[in-house]
């Protein structure tokens, strides 16, 4: 078993369950490109793009959001449709199952309204051809009928925008792809970005929190303003027991300690992945099925959740004959560095 399941301690990575975590992260969510902190060039671009827009009074292009969960893509979309002053309607790649689904949503948007499609990269073919002629000739071809009988209706659309974001581009299919006008990539964010950020949410939930416990916050959030955010409110959890409610250096250092959060933001699966390559796979080259079978993880989870940020501080590689530890990553969990490697 899992040494996370015999402390019984939830990842600060899991996708939140609780109805309140989620309706703080909606309360903290930026409205504006101004109170949006960090990805400086891509709030160049777009605010470019959306004045532009303004300008000529017209809807915006598609846009394309993609990076690792956690960067801000949602939060992105619903500015876009505050900075447009448009509606915007919500939906997933995976809830959008049959073609009337996508119909009904579509038919009743209005000029300008936004639809916001999350993880578009799991929508159906079906579903996807469907998209192309509304999204170019803002149009919906459907099909009445069966057999001898059946004929093409052509429903025409308002001109609405959709934004797309996903955490897999490479699923995308090319001609899905080359719709949208505007593709963004968001980046991790600099431990500065996440300080400014965790400032700005803890002013907003009214917790008074010490400068070095807030830098503290900063270095272990993995670079993911959705992390900090969690790892605040976990940590004020804590305070509010532990103490008087206020975030203290000292109390932030016990609870990230409880809940396994190391110096450099690793947790415990982060910690256990690395372990397992050293010890049982002489620290790589190994496969990711490989990886996945040995740690009971999924690969999708290893692949979109972990890997990205072990590589991004450079405590994984990956080579064409699979994943190597680093001798950072050596070093960071007390091992000797081997003298030899095999790549």
């Amino acid at each position: 078993m899992l040494e996370r399941e015999e402390n019984n301690i939830p990842s600060i990575l899991s996708p939140s369950t609780s109805s309140g975590d989620t309706e703080i992260e909606v309360t903290l969510r930026p409205q504006t490109l101004l109170e949006f902190v960090g990805q400086d060039d891509l709030k160049e671009n777009l605010s470019v793009f959306l004045q532009a827009a303004k300008k000529r009074n017209e809807p915006i292009e598609h846009v394309l959001l993609y990076g690792n969960p956690g960067l801000g893509k949602t939060t992105l979309a619903h500015i876009i449709a505050n900075e447009m002053g448009s509606q915007i309607r919500v939906t997933s790649g995976p809830a959008l199952e049959k073609v009337g689904d996508l119909a009904a949503i579509i038919s009743n948007l209005g000029r300008g309204d936004i639809l916001f499609i999350d993880e578009i990269h799991r929508m159906n073919k079906t579903i996807e051809e469907i998209l192309y002629p509304a999204m170019e000739d803002y149009a919906l071809d459907l099909i009445v009928g069966k057999g001898p009988t059946a004929r093409t209706l052509r429903l025409n659309l308002e001109k609405f925008t959709i934004i797309g974001a996903t955490t897999r581009l490479s699923l995308l299919t090319s001609p899905l792809r080359d719709r949208f006008g505007a593709v963004h990539h968001l980046n991790f964010y600099t431990d500065a970005d996440i300080a400014k950020i965790l400032q700005r949410n803890a002013d907003l939930l009214q917790i008074a929190i010490d400068p070095e416990a807030l830098q503290l916050l900063s270095v272990r959030a993995r670079r993911t303003p959705r992390i900090a955010n969690r790892l605040l409110r976990r940590v004020r959890d804590y305070a509010q027991v532990k103490g008087n409610g206020e975030i203290t250096t000292e109390l932030c250092a016990q609870a990230l300690k409880m809940l396994s959060i190391d110096q450099e933001g690793l947790d415990q699966t982060d910690r256990q992945i690395l372990q397992t390559i050293i010890e049982k796979f002489a620290g790589g080259p190994v496969g990711l099925s490989t990886i996945a079978a040995a740690t009971q993880e999924e690969v999708e989870t290893i692949e979109e959740v972990h890997e990205p940020f072990l590589l991004q501080i450079g405590f994984l590689q990956r080579t064409p004959r699979g994943r190597i530890v680093t001798d950072r990553a050596y070093q960071h969990l007390g091992h000797d560095i081997p003298t030899q490697r095999l790549v």
